[in-house]
């Protein structure tokens, strides 16, 4: 395999910038550079220099020996001083050497899945991590990072090949000293794996949208204070406000940290009905986002009936508290009043909605357990018919068995022989 090399920090100037090396000539070309040797495992300080023998910079040089690294590989990372000349005099000397290239984007993570040091999820995880912004997207990426979906994932696996090797063992042994009626076991199986998948599942829309952020749209009739509200959420002047109502006619986003969620409010055009075809577009805009959003907060002038597009879990919020007489309850984004409390109120809906997110984050996640409990409920229902459709129910779970195999990005099709062997003994 090619040794790869690529700068690990951020682009730009730093106080330190960290070049990682990784493949079978990282060590070598640590030492030809540093012009000493250097332990398999372990820092020394070194000064660097180029295949002109001209100093590059003096850096910590880190040394993991494989397979303890990264990626599994023998990796080297050049601490070096974060001035975009040195890492430019490093990365370019790095590309002159014999047998090195730069690495393309991600290879590290790659080589790390591929040696068997990450699986799918935790490199996902990885990525989550990477992009956090707020306190709860970095502790659900920390979660999947750790391995705990993989381990999760392990443990169902675990028993579906139990269940599927009981099964197995029935119909390819059946004069052996094994177990005849092997569905209840069986089924005590496929009920705990399926009540776990059903729970994950559950948890996937609210763990995806921790990871890419809640929309919460701000809905409400022109000239009711919906622009101004945005701005004293977001501190700044993000949306134009006027007297004159309909000035806003696009959506306008403010990304926001809310207790650690993180939330994109939404101002949106006044609904109305309106003869101007440029308004009228804003208004179908703002239907379609408020409708998509997670949640909305209506405002209004008067305790009317709840407007149109309310879900439950939405606000409905008075609006411009400071021409009340009495401002309970009510909000404005002029003088702030109320503004704390809304924010509060916004904060509880989408933090109790959190409640039921799981390990799984994505997608793809949801999918993969979906297929796997299909695979499973059809198994359960093909047990019931007896031994002689045992082998359909045994086909069913390797069904379930590949679909979270592939969810961490793992395929063994030797595992169920080896659990058929290890469990019985069958003098074979």
């Amino acid at each position: 395999m090619d040794t790869i090399f690529a700068l690990a920090s951020a682009l730009g100037k730093a106080g330190v910038a960290v070049i990682r090396i990784s493949g079978p000539l990282a060590g070598i070309t640590a030492e030809k550079l540093a012009g000493k040797s250097l332990p398999d495992r372990g820092m020394t300080l070194a000064m660097l220099r180029d295949l002109d023998g001209c100093r590059l910079d003096e850096v910590l040089v880190l040394s993991f020996a494989a397979p303890h690294s990264f990626t599994g590989e023998h990796v080297v990372e050049f601490q070096a001083h974060g001035s975009i000349a040195v890492v430019s005099s490093i990365l370019q000397t790095l590309s002159q050497m014999d047998g090195l290239r730069l690495a393309e984007p991600g290879e590290f993570t790659r080589r790390a899945l591929e040696n068997g040091k990450l699986d799918l999820t935790q490199v996902e995880g990885l990525a989550d991590l990477i992009d956090a912004e707020t306190e709860a997207q970095r502790r659900q990426a920390q979660n999947v990072l750790a391995g705990d979906l993989g381990q999760l994932v392990e443990r169902w696996r675990t028993d579906l090949i139990r269940a599927a090797s009981l099964i197995e063992a029935t119909i390819d042994f059946a004069d052996e000293d094994v177990p005849v009626d092997v569905t209840p076991e069986v089924n005590t199986l496929l009920s705990g794996v399926q009540a776990d998948l059903q729970r994950e599942t559950a948890g996937v829309q609210i763990a995806e949208r921790i990871r890419v952020g809640f929309e919460v749209a701000i809905i409400g009739a022109p000239n009711v204070g919906k622009s101004t509200l945005l701005n004293a959420l977001a501190g700044r002047q993000a949306a134009i406000t006027s007297e004159h109502a309909g000035t806003t006619r696009d959506v306008i986003e403010v990304r926001m940290d809310l207790a650690g969620l993180p939330v994109t409010l939404l101002d949106t055009a006044g609904i109305r009905d309106t003869v101007d075809e440029v308004e009228g577009l804003g208004v179908a805009l703002a239907r379609q986002r408020g409708q998509a959003a997670d949640m909305r907060v209506f405002l209004v002038e008067n305790n009317d009936l709840p407007p149109p597009l309310y879900s439950p879990g939405d606000l409905v919020v008075l609006s411009k508290a400071d021409t009340r007489p009495v401002n309970t309850g009510a909000v404005s984004g002029l003088t702030g009043v109320g503004v704390d409390e809304l924010i509060a109120q916004i904060t509880d809906v989408l933090r109790n909605r959190t409640a039921s997110v799981g390990l799984a984050t994505r997608e793809r996640h949801r999918a993969a357990m979906m297929t796997a409990q299909s695979a499973l409920t059809a198994a359960t229902e093909v047990l019931s018919q007896g031994p002689d459709a045992y082998d359909i129910a045994a086909e069913e779970l390797n069904i379930g068995i590949r679909a979270l195999e592939s969810l961490v990005g793992r395929i063994d099709v030797e595992t169920l022989l080896d659990e058929i062997f290890a469990s019985f003994c069958l003098g074979k």
